[in-house]
């Protein structure tokens, strides 16, 4: 199978964290897909945590994002800044919440 036979489509909000101000690519394809799937599943998995966090805490749906960013933006937490917005960001449109105000990550080198 060939890398450009593969059927998962990657969404530009997506592919634009691994590029650089020309909009090339500065990863291989095979590992912008296997962040974007990692990211995917992540955001997904986080819906439960987040309507839990919601419902039982009582805290606002900006305040669960926010904890939640926090913690994916922590070391060790598998996902460098960028993905970690880009998760929360995510996780808010499964959720249909208003897309929080998230502080933009620091460009790459």
């Amino acid at each position: 199978m060939h890398e450009d036979d593969n059927q998962i489509l990657i969404p530009p909000s997506f592919s634009a964290l691994h590029c650089d101000a020309r909009q090339r690519l500065t990863a291989s394809m095979a590992h912008v897909r296997e962040r974007y799937e990692l990211c995917e599943d992540l955001a997904g998995h986080l819906v439960e945590q987040a309507q839990l966090l919601y419902h039982r805490e009582g805290a606002s749906e900006a305040g669960v994002l926010a904890g939640i960013h926090a913690g994916l933006c922590a070391p060790g937490s598998g996902v460098d800044a960028a993905e970690a917005r880009w998760i929360t960001l995510r996780l808010a449109e499964l959720l249909a919440w208003r897309s929080p105000a998230l502080p933009e990550p620091p460009a790459p080198d």
